[in-house]
């Protein structure tokens, strides 16, 4: 069967072991093709429920007497995150505060460990909160920030790190090296453990951002001997917008470092109220505050489906969904100028592909109001388009990308205007 046939995509539904989880998402339109996981995931319907639980069964009733059991839960839902989707073991994750606060936090906690050493590492390519975060770092510590030129196709292929790319940038005076697992333009994905090996023989730490990843495509932090990772929840974790975001820290690191925010909820004897700040053992010691328990509770249930689905299924999913994507790309979209940024290589991309055109901004706006099609745009000039495991069905995925093609092919998408909306 020619992946062509809408009975292609139809068939892979049928033999889906996830399929049953679109279900138990709320999909306000049946006829929009929501491309856009990777940017926010759906709202399970579980979730709802959840929330409105915490409300009338704990909040309500408990008042301040549930802190006696809420002051903690940034640690076991990070234990079910980690076990979920990191491949972690317990006790090093924490479900707390944004991926920015985080970053910064796990950052400057492994540059401090690395006294003496004045270089940091980062790609051109990389998100731009991870970049400006750095330079704000290198700027206030007077550090020498090295961005690797990764969008010259000269020095990587689709903006992919590899070994061979960062040797060069590579001495003892580097600190850190900071990269995203998948990168979020071009959805290239990076051999996290050849990378954290490399660096580690020269001292120095890496900070990875799996951000688009978490959710989507198997990470064994253990197994591949990471040492410090953040990310969010919000995309192919379908635990809602601006959802708490989460840290991990390797047990064989968490007692030489210390992050420079000291917050109450990282010293040992919290509620001594201590007039000196001596760091709390174990995972708790990179916490900040208080945990957001509502927003927590969005992502335990989310997580919970991720592990009932089981990562290795998930991950699956998602190759066999962008390889899908890639051969549509080949079949529809090639033809009419599009180009692919993304790999055809299944264990070098994550859930979304990335495709080049001039007028990407205008086609994403028309898929929008003319197709019914949810992308994104990400400038200069890339559309992307993502398979979100759980809430996304194959036959989803080939109806949009169709949608697509006959809105270029047609050229109606020259009828609508550039939006005004600072969101892309």
């Amino acid at each position: 069967m020619n992946v062509t046939d809408r009975e292609f995509a139809l068939e892979l539904d049928r033999n889906d072991p996830l399929a049953h989880f679109k279900s138990q998402f709320v999909v306000s339109d049946p006829e929009i093709c929501y491309l856009d996981g990777n940017s926010l995931g759906r709202l399970p319907k579980a979730t709802v429920i959840a929330l409105n639980n915490f409300m009338v069964d704990e909040w309500g009733p408990e008042v301040v007497t549930g802190w006696g059991h809420w002051v903690d839960e940034a640690q076991p839902t990070g234990d079910l995150l980690g076990a979920a989707a990191l491949g972690a073991g317990a006790g090093q994750v924490l479900v707390c505060d944004t991926t920015s606060v985080n970053f910064y936090q796990l950052c400057l906690a492994a540059i401090n460990a690395r006294p003496g050493r004045k270089t940091i590492i980062t790609d051109a390519a990389n998100f731009p909160t991870d970049r400006y975060i750095l330079d704000g770092i290198a700027k206030q510590l007077g550090l020498n920030l090295v961005i690797i030129n990764n969008e010259d196709p000269a020095i990587a292929v689709h903006e992919r790190i590899t070994t061979d790319v960062l040797a060069p940038y590579l001495n003892d005076d580097v600190a850190l090296v900071t990269l995203e697992v998948i990168q979020y333009r071009s959805g290239a994905r990076t051999d996290i453990k050849s990378i954290t090996d490399q660096v580690r023989a020269i001292g120095g730490l890496v900070v990875w951002d799996a951000s688009h990843a978490v959710g989507a495509i198997e990470l064994n932090l253990d197994a591949n001997g990471v040492d410090l990772c953040v990310g969010c929840t919000y995309k192919y974790g379908n635990s809602g917008p601006g959802s708490p975001a989460w840290l991990y820290v390797s047990k064989n690191i968490q007692d030489q470092l210390q992050v420079p925010i000291q917050g109450w909820f990282a010293q040992g004897a919290q509620f001594e109220m201590g007039a000196v700040f001596e760091k709390a053992q174990g995972i708790r010691g990179f916490q900040i505050a208080s945990p957001p328990l509502m927003g927590i509770r969005c992502v335990q249930t989310a997580f919970s489906m991720i592990q009932e689905a089981g990562i290795e299924a998930i991950a699956k999913k998602a190759a066999i969904g962008t390889q899908m994507m890639i051969e549509l790309f080949d079949a529809w979209l090639a033809p009419l100028g599009l180009e692919l940024n993304t790999s055809r290589l299944s264990h070098e991309r994550g859930g979304h592909i990335s495709l080049v055109h001039p007028d990407a901004a205008q086609i994403c706006i028309a898929l929008r109001e003319i197709s019914h099609v949810i992308p994104d745009y990400r400038t200069p000039n890339s559309i992307r388009l993502a398979i979100s495991p759980l809430p996304t069905s194959y036959v989803e995925v080939w109806d949009g990308i169709e949608r697509m093609r006959d809105l270029v092919a047609s050229g109606r998408y020259k009828e609508v205007k550039e939006g005004d909306s600072r969101v892309t």
